[in-house]
């Protein structure tokens, strides 16, 4: 288990795809979504206050379908729409707190470095710490820890300020403790929310 340092000039949280049909009422959503909504808010509050940058996330595609690829072959919701950009599914949930300081960042993929200027945006302030929350915990989020890691970034991954849905014949508590052991064990130090907020006040 690591135990990273935190400095707020120097880390971003990266909030990943809070939006409408992550959050809730879609067949894609995550039972937990408004309950790690709230978690988020407060965590973000948290960071602003101390300076750590806020960048929200959205999975999104061109309603045209011209850079779908095989994404709209193995998604199906995809292939219906649900991501189009400026649809209401893909849009971000209203009860996200949005400040004027944070990013709003468009991804075309899974993760959030991936044919986006997400670590131009790092770089430029000398970030070199992500906080990672959001949906979904081993799809988007685990992807964006992934390669911040493998960026050497250090990373920081939200055991309860991510969530999932049950996928095939795993519940998403079974895919939740799954995705956490495999990022914790090589990829990030994962903490609760409260644990964050803890350590973010401490380095202020």
């Amino acid at each position: 288990m690591v135990d990273f340092s935190l400095t707020p000039a120097r880390t971003a949280l990266i909030n990943v795809d809070m939006q409408n049909c992550f959050v809730e009422a879609s067949p894609i959503s995550a039972p937990d979504g408004l309950a790690v909504l709230d978690r988020i808010n407060e965590l973000a509050t948290a960071c602003r206050a101390v300076g750590i940058l806020v960048i929200h996330t959205s999975h999104v595609l061109r309603p045209d379908r011209s850079n779908t690829g095989v994404l709209g072959e193995t998604a199906p919701p995809v292939r219906a729409g649900v991501l189009d950009k400026g649809s209401a599914s893909a849009a971000l949930h209203h009860s996200l707190f949005i400040d004027p300081r944070d990013i709003l960042l468009d991804k075309p993929r899974f993760g959030a470095f991936h044919a986006t200027d997400l670590e131009l945006i790092l770089r430029s302030r000398g970030i070199d710490t992500v906080i990672v929350s959001g949906i979904a915990t081993n799809i988007c989020c685990e992807t964006t820890a992934r390669e911040a890691m493998v960026r050497d970034f250090h990373v920081f991954f939200l055991s309860d300020g991510t969530a999932t849905l049950g996928m095939g014949d795993a519940s998403a508590a079974e895919l939740q403790k799954a995705t956490l052991a495999t990022l914790g064990f090589l990829f990030a130090q994962v903490l609760t929310v409260d644990e964050m907020i803890r350590r973010i006040r401490s380095a202020a």
